[in-house]
């Protein structure tokens, strides 16, 4: 990354924090002459004094027990060790995912040999709650519900706390990605679920490592065998280095959810100059699930008519990193499935964009997409940008 690149895509990932890279190289250092966690010797006790240090912050992170947090390589893993984990366990009959989760949670939903009910999403974005509520009371087969606590895409935030108690009230169990809310919103409010999935990379770790949150002692069978690690739940030698700035990293979004509210001034920013820009030139833009509770860093505008390849090509030509949907189809730009479940009209959703902002995001970088925007939907359409000219 140059120093002219202006990075807007904390959603993809997040830029390594200070704080987690130090811990890091500290890590490396005391594990230079070796080391294994599992070891008893005094290489490796260090190891492992390392592992359960990072182990302790991301359970305060999550508002967890220690003995709770089980390292994962990432999100996608712990997903899919808390669906297969349960259904191997005896824990669950059947499945209830919502039609906006994340591709590791409906893939694996999809190829797990069991029923799956998917839960339609209101034109806001948010849980058709009546749908889940009708598809718990449906069957009398335990049901493992997946709900996301926010979206990646569009940031909208769903009531974990009321669909908790209606899942436990009906007999069922709860598995929440939190991959994206943590560092933004504060956990507490996830306390609800069995398991909670997080991922390292989003809060400013290292990319592949993540964590499977464990609550009241459910029961999880391993889809990873061969070793005793993680007690028995997740078999292979951790990685030392990747936890290590795992647990920094979670130490340091801890400390900064106060400034949340920053971001979020600079997100509307971002949204209203997107769409006084789209009108200016004869575009017409609209903010994705506007009127509901969102993450404090997340814009989904999306341009009529525009294709939202050709618009990050032009942004990134001015230097400007930003996304459209997630960014885990192998760099391919398609509709999003979580619009489609919206019922956003596809020449609207075709030109969706994604803006995510961070702990490193500023004003300038505001400006500067604004700029960059302007200049490209120029671009893109130069007759709508100069109206007059049309007809002469």
């Amino acid at each position: 990354m140059t120093a002219a690149t202006t990075y807007l895509d904390y959603n993809a990932t997040a830029p390594l924090r200070d704080e987690a890279r130090d811990a890091m190289m500290t890590a490396m250092r005391a594990m230079a002459a070796g080391g294994n966690p599992s070891s008893i010797h005094r290489a490796g006790r260090i190891a492992r004094r390392i592992v359960e240090g990072a182990r302790a912050d991301v359970a305060a992170l999550a508002f967890a027990d220690p003995e709770e947090v089980v390292f994962t390589s990432g999100g996608t893993e712990a997903n899919a060790l808390a669906i297969l984990g349960a259904l191997a366990a005896s824990q669950a009959e059947r499945l209830i995912v919502t039609a906006g989760e994340h591709p590791s949670v409906l893939e694996t939903a999809a190829g797990s040999g069991v029923d799956v009910i998917v839960v339609p999403l209101r034109e806001s974005g948010q849980i058709d709650a009546a749908a889940l509520a009708h598809a718990l009371d449906a069957d009398t087969r335990r049901a493992l519900v997946c709900v996301m606590a926010s979206n990646n895409e569009t940031g909208v935030i769903h009531p974990i706390a009321d669909i908790a108690e209606m899942v436990r009230a009906a007999g069922g169990r709860l598995h929440v990605d939190a991959v994206q809310h943590a560092g933004k919103i504060c956990l507490s409010t996830l306390t609800g679920a069995h398991t909670l999935a997080l991922s390292a990379h989003k809060i400013g770790a290292p990319q592949g490592c993540g964590a499977l949150v464990i609550r009241d002692g459910s029961a999880i069978a391993p889809h990873l065998r061969g070793g005793g690690q993680e007690l028995r739940r997740r078999a292979g030698t951790e990685n030392v280095i990747g936890i290590a700035g795992f647990g920094a990293a979670a130490a340091a979004a801890m400390a900064v959810l106060d400034g949340m509210p920053a971001l979020a001034a600079m997100r509307d920013a971002i949204e209203a100059r997107a769409v006084e820009s789209a009108a200016s030139l004869g575009h017409r833009a609209v903010v994705i699930s506007h009127a509901v509770a969102r993450l404090p860093n997340t814009a989904c505008v999306a341009f009529d008519g525009v294709k939202a390849e050709t618009l990050l090509m032009a942004l990134d030509l001015s230097g400007v990193c930003v996304s459209s949907g997630s960014a885990c189809s192998s760099g391919k730009v398609g509709r999003s499935h979580v619009l489609e479940a919206m019922g956003v009209a596809p020449g609207l959703a075709d030109g969706a964009v994604r803006v995510s902002l961070g702990a490193g995001s500023t004003w300038d970088h505001v400006q500067t997409f604004s700029a960059a925007l302007q200049q490209a939907l120029s671009r893109i359409n130069p007759a709508r940008a100069h109206p007059r000219m049309a007809g002469e």
